[in-house]
């Protein structure tokens, strides 16, 4: 058995819940359930983001306190992950007190070896990200990379965070690490990054005081990103003397977006380095959804509401198209309409039926009980390297290929009855009931290999066709007998409204 930690970003709550957010956590929870399923010691992590100038200021604007504020809107983040069957095991928000404790602790051993001090700081500011940026990296010169927003010019008195010292450890990590960052090409784009040369970064504010106050100096509080980033650290007990630091860090798996590549893959492993503990060992970066080949988002009002599809469909149903749509790590067009279709087409037709089919005909040729599976012989489903395809794609956090591989098996168990025609033969004919308990046991494959993806559906499946459990990630032959009866289909079709 071995530990796998596994993080998403902690999410700002000047917003709701979107299908970004919803990709996220999906592919974190997906990838958390795999390594359950595989017997081992999971932590999964997520929250949210509290602190910062816009906080404040939409507290301000509702009349409220900013804490009274993000009570308020943390809760429908933790709502959303829980309609989403999200299975995370800590979720972390950045007023907690052990988050503050945290923070201070690990900015003061930075702060005691020297590599934070005090200065002047004058630079361009975009207050969306809450993030300072050099004029080059701006659209334009003077509007946001990311928010396509003016940026505004600020000067305060800051402390600062000597990340120049950590240039040329960076790359030499890197580059002995090329298993770091996923996909490769995120990779090379912090390698380029990086070869460009680093700067020193402004880690506090005098201007605000919504934030974790700084312990050597508490005119100041910490930037809202050296807050949040060390939430991954307050989730195994940095520093409390518990054990659980030293049995989780540096093998962990940061889950992010590739607009904040930068602050994760290269601040946060500085930090790090600077604190005299290891770097994280492992970042997983995802692309973009599109719509028409531009980015989701509220102002372009071409977003798609995660928790209406939900509701509308299930949320096995956003789960696996999400997991299934692209690629892990690329960007890639979705739209309501590739969603109804996808549903329609792979677990309405496909799984359903396929599920559905193999019950009736058991009834009907099997007296009611389930049908013995055969050991695996010949294989006509193609069952084992089938499912080895999906056991590596887990494994390499390729979601669409695992679950690829799953609905491949499913459709030979479609194509195996259509040869064997057990609807044309006699009740108890035995080339029928061999078909049927190979398909059966097929299904169990795929459902125990799309659970990931599926949760609800799959455990569905797993007592719809008389089995006890998941069982195990292998051909089981089995004696069959349990009962079976036929119930509503497993995947209603629909039509987008």
């Amino acid at each position: 058995m071995a530990n796998f930690y596994i993080t998403t970003p902690i999410y700002y709550v000047n917003g709701d819940p979107h299908l970004g957010t919803a990709y996220a956590e999906i592919n974190a929870d997906a990838f958390a359930r795999w390594h359950r399923l595989l017997g081992d010691q999971v932590r999964f992590v997520t929250g949210t983001d509290e602190h910062g100038l816009k906080i404040a200021q939409a507290a301000a604007e509702h009349g409220v306190t900013p804490q009274e504020w993000v009570d308020r809107t943390s809760e429908r983040f933790r709502g959303a992950w829980g309609k989403l069957d999200i299975s995370f095991d800590d979720f972390i928000r950045t007023t907690e007190p052990r988050h503050v404790s945290t923070v201070q602790e690990f900015l003061s051993e930075i702060y005691r070896r020297g590599y934070i001090y005090k200065d002047l700081y004058v630079g361009l500011y975009c207050i969306s990200c809450e993030a300072y940026y050099q004029e080059s990296e701006l659209v334009d010169g003077k509007d946001c990379p990311v928010h396509g927003r003016p940026v505004t010019e600020m000067s305060e008195e800051n402390y600062f965070f000597a990340l120049s010292k950590f240039n040329d450890r960076l790359i030499e990590f890197y580059e002995n690490n090329p298993g770091a960052i996923t996909p490769e090409t995120r990779l090379h784009e912090v390698l380029g990054f990086l070869r460009q040369g680093l700067t020193d970064i402004s880690i506090t504010r005098s201007s605000i005081d919504w934030g974790v106050s700084v312990p050597w100096d508490e005119q100041h509080v910490f930037y809202v990103w050296y807050d949040a980033l060390i939430n991954y650290l307050t989730a195994v007990g940095y520093g409390d003397g518990s054990g659980a630091f030293e049995q989780w860090w540096p093998s962990v798996h940061h889950l992010l977006g590739k607009d904040i590549l930068r602050f994760h893959a290269v601040w946060w492993p500085a930090m790090c380095m600077a604190a005299g503990i290891d770097p994280p060992a492992h970042f997983l970066v995802t692309g973009w959804m599109l719509v028409n080949g531009e980015k989701m988002s509220k102002s372009l009002g071409n977003q798609i509401d995660p928790m209406a599809v939900a509701s509308d469909l299930s949320s096995d149903a956003l789960r696996y198209y999400l997991l299934r749509a692209n690629g892990f790590g690329l960007d890639g067009d979705v739209s309501l309409e590739s969603l109804y279709r996808v549903y329609n087409a792979d677990l309405a037709n496909d799984l359903g039926n396929l599920v559905s089919r193999v019950v009736a005909l058991s009834i009907q040729k099997g007296g009611g009980r389930a049908p013995a599976v055969p050991e695996i012989g010949s294989d006509p489903l193609g069952a084992k390297p089938l499912l080895e395809g999906s056991i590596a794609a887990w494994n390499a956090f390729r979601p669409m290929d695992a679950i690829d591989h799953a609905m491949a098996i499913v459709r030979a168990g479609n194509s195996l009855l259509e040869r064997a025609e057990p609807w044309r033969r006699p009740e108890g004919d035995a080339e029928s009931l061999d078909a049927l308990g190979r398909v059966r046991e097929g299904l169990r494959l795929a459902a125990v290999l799309l659970s990931p993806a599926i949760p609800k559906a799959s455990l569905e499946i797993f007592v719809r066709l008389g089995f006890g459990g998941a069982g195990e990630l292998r051909w089981t032959a089995e004696a069959g007998g349990a009962t079976l009866e036929k119930r509503p289909p497993l995947f209603p079709r629909a039509v987008a409204g």
